[in-house]
């Protein structure tokens, strides 16, 4: 992450110019996560695509807006002087240690019907 992070700072240094501001960018995160979200909906969801040819590209726009969403959170990380590695691994070792046992002792995940 660290790399992504040092990766995203070094573009905005050279192609763009500096970084939109904290609320653009939290915008700007919420419509990248939306246009996943509208992929995911169309492919694994409920909803339908408008034309085969959408429905053909849908694979790599999926990783188009994952690698979108990834970019900007590295933004909005590098403005706030967050470190997205290490607050991951804080993460994990969170749900790690209070979860160990939820999911796999959940009788809703665990239901054969």
């Amino acid at each position: 992450m660290k790399e992504y992070q040092k990766q995203v700072d070094d573009w905005i240094q050279k192609f763009g110019v500096r970084y939109f501001d904290v609320k653009t960018n939290g915008l700007l995160l919420a419509e990248e996560v939306g246009e996943l979200a509208r992929i995911l909906a169309r492919t694994h969801g409920e909803q339908s695509f408008k034309s085969a040819e959408e429905a053909s590209t849908a694979l790599s726009d999926l990783e188009e807006e994952m690698a979108d969403v990834l970019f900007v959170l590295c933004c909005l990380a590098n403005q706030l002087g967050v470190d997205l590695e290490n607050a991951f691994n804080a993460k994990m070792l969170k749900k790690t240690t209070r979860d160990r046992k939820r999911h796999s002792e959940n009788e809703k995940l665990n239901d054969t019907q």
